[in-house]
């Protein structure tokens, strides 16, 4: 007979014969947190606070509007970097070496079309873009930033594709110390051109632009540099010009990608469409909106490095058809994380104008956010759940489940509930019209959990098969 869910995962925290270890479980999420938090995420966060000592609400409300829509772009970049991944990685398993060199020169000219359209697309199109989804009064300020941005966006897809076939090859260390390069010249020129330091000019909001594209130029030489003259990648035999010459097959490589580019894409165009919904409330509603939503994103760093963890925990053991021990690592996993990024917000709900008041220097928006943001915190645990489950679904080889249930809550439920709140419904309150149409993207997280573990509980989950 099948235990109550609550009874399954009780006993499955308490297994101490199947799965891993919470000692090991950590020992796996420890360098995944740390590389989030410092090379992915205080960027962010010290990028977000220079621009707040500007005084300036509707600068630090564009720089947030402008970090969604990047985000989408990465994300997309990223996709396209683990079709590179797989069949780089495909070759190089097999010794076909110089294949996988091939696999680096398609990925190479792909991401330098996708990119250069990606490029064109905000740069021309920043005031369109701007004109949907952001109040009017904020599209003039943000046009000249996304299009600087969008100037390192050719670098940064140029610079994810060599990422791609090193971690391919199995060379981890690489990318993530170029990461860190990266950030560093980042903060550092950030600040320096935002507040003119150091002997350069003062440039406001757009020294940050400019700090990204420094950031994404020296990587790509880098990494290219690295790859390119690296003795141990002779056996290789990397062209990237041989495209003109040879048969190439960057379409296999789209291929590839374009399951993972909409599974990525999905959530990360979430939050625009969050924005576009929000634009009805105002300015202070959409700097709100950034800082709850950073703040949020922080505490969520322990969940995003458990996703990460249990995929390759679940991948391992699919392989042996270890059922057991994959549902108790999932549930020690959910236990871990929940635990982390709950505390966390509940330090943060306590005294919330503590921290927002670093990003609003002004005193324009920090009252209402500090009255959504504990109320939106009860709701993250979908997200964290959601987050988990679905990494689980991926490493056990149920891409194609984690995608359909993404799109089809995201369109089916989320984009209409939204808008239906924020463009029919006649709330007066500020801030309850903000909690319904930012819960609304949470309440979708958790219809998103229950398809996930009713397919983990009726066993379908095991019927995929690994490519």
């Amino acid at each position: 007979m099948k235990k109550n869910l609550m009874q399954s995962y009780v006993d499955g925290i308490k297994d101490t014969v199947h799965g891993e270890s919470y000692n090991r479980i950590i020992r796996y999420f420890l360098p995944e947190f740390i590389t989030n938090l410092i090379i992915y995420s205080l960027p962010i966060f010290l990028d977000a606070y220079f621009v707040s000592n500007l005084h300036s609400t509707p600068l630090y409300s564009v720089l947030g509007a402008t970090n969604n829509v990047l985000h989408w772009v990465i994300k997309v970049a990223e996709a396209l970097s683990v079709g590179t991944i797989i069949m780089a990685g495909a070759c190089n398993g097999k010794a076909n070496f110089q294949a996988a060199g091939r696999v680096l020169r398609d990925a190479f000219w792909t991401t330098i079309l996708v990119g250069i359209s990606f490029t064109l697309f905000l740069y021309f199109g920043a005031e369109q873009l701007y004109s949907w989804y952001l109040p009017d009064e904020l599209v003039a300020l943000g046009v000249p930033f996304l299009r600087l941005k969008a100037l390192s966006v050719f670098f940064m897809f140029v610079f994810f594709a060599f990422v791609g076939f090193l971690r391919g090859i199995k060379n981890s260390r690489a990318p993530m110390k170029i990461f860190l390069f990266g950030s560093l010249v980042f903060l550092l020129f950030d600040y320096a051109l935002i507040f003119g330091a150091f002997g350069l000019p003062k440039m406001g909001l757009h020294g940050s632009a400019v700090a990204s594209i420094i950031q994404y130029v020296l990587m790509s030489f880098v990494v290219i540099g690295y790859v390119l003259l690296n003795k141990k990648n002779q056996k290789f035999a990397l062209n990237l010009f041989s495209i003109f010459t040879q048969k190439n097959e960057m379409m296999r490589l789209l291929r590839v990608s374009w399951p993972i580019i909409l599974d990525k894409s999905t959530m990360a165009l979430a939050y625009i469409w969050l924005l576009r919904m929000m634009k009805p409330l105002g300015e202070h509603a959409i700097a709100t909106f950034c800082v709850v939503k950073d703040m949020e994103r922080f505490a969520f760093l322990p969940a995003i490095a458990c996703a990460q963890v249990i995929t390759f925990l679940v991948s391992n053991d699919f392989s042996v058809e270890d059922w057991q021990g994959i549902k108790s690592n999932i549930k020690k996993v959910i236990l871990i994380s929940s635990t982390l990024v709950l505390s966390i917000l509940l330090v943060m709900s306590l005294c919330p104008r503590f921290f927002i008041q670093f990003f609003d220097k002004q005193g324009d928006f920090i009252d209402m956010a500090a009255a959504v943001f504990p109320i939106l915190s009860l709701l993250v645990f979908f997200d964290l759940l959601q987050i988990i489950l679905s990494g689980a679904l991926r490493g056990s080889g149920n891409v194609k489940t984690v995608l359909g249930v993404r799109l089809l809550i995201c369109f089916g439920y989320f984009v209409p509930v939204s808008y239906i709140i924020s463009q029919w419904l006649p709330i007066t309150n500020m801030s309850l019209k903000f909690i319904l149409i930012y819960g609304a993207f949470y309440i979708g997280n958790g219809l998103m959990s229950i398809v996930y573990i009713n397919a983990f509980r009726s066993g379908s989950w095991k019927k995929s098969t690994q490519t």
